[in-house]
């Protein structure tokens, strides 16, 4: 506690300023208080020189750290602005081509739907056609059976010609002998 403030805890009204150490015009720089405190003034003094120029030499070291720090981190958020606006570019682009494409490929999905919707009407029609046919079919079946009674008889003609033809054989071997004989006698 200073001198300063001992004087102003004891009661004002009991000193005047001439009698207060320290204070006035009136105090004699020699006077005991005054010695005791011109001490302690000059090593807090010292003390707060020191101080400051701890604290002078603590702010320069951090002046050394917080202004390159304060600098990247300025050149770290430009360069992330950058790469937010080019990223916002990108997707803009990205969604103008996708709508583009996107048009594209409606349009190419009606066609497709209305070629699909033709394929179903032929596919229909050839539906109709194949029943159509199998009705022609069943109506063709009795033809099948005549069919199968006009090969029956042809082999049995078949078998008929080749016995005809057996007799023939026989026959002109027996005819053959007597008349090469009876042509010996004939002139003509």
């Amino acid at each position: 506690m200073s001198v300063q403030q001992a004087d102003h805890e004891t009661s004002s009204d009991d000193l005047t300023p001439s009698a207060r150490p320290g204070h006035g015009r009136g105090a004699a720089a020699g006077t005991p208080a005054d010695q005791a405190a011109a001490p302690v003034l000059r090593i807090d003094a010292i003390g707060i020189d020191r101080l400051s120029h701890a604290f002078e030499s603590s702010a320069r070291r951090w002046e050394l750290i917080v202004y390159p720090s304060l600098f990247a981190f300025i050149l770290l958020a430009a360069y992330g602005f950058y790469l937010v606006f080019s990223l916002a570019q990108d997707i803009r682009f990205l969604a103008t081509s996708v709508d583009a494409n996107m048009t594209v490929l409606a349009a190419n999905m009606r066609s497709i739907s209305d070629n699909l919707g033709q394929m179903n009407a032929t596919v229909r029609t050839m539906s109709v056609s194949v029943d159509a046919m199998a009705k022609d079919m069943r109506t063709l079946e009795p033809m099948l059976t005549n069919m199968n009674n006009m090969d029956r008889s042809m082999r049995e003609m078949v078998l008929n010609t080749a016995v005809i033809r057996d007799d023939m054989s026989v026959m002109n071997r027996n005819i053959g002998r007597p008349m090469n004989f009876m042509n010996s006698f004939m002139p003509w």
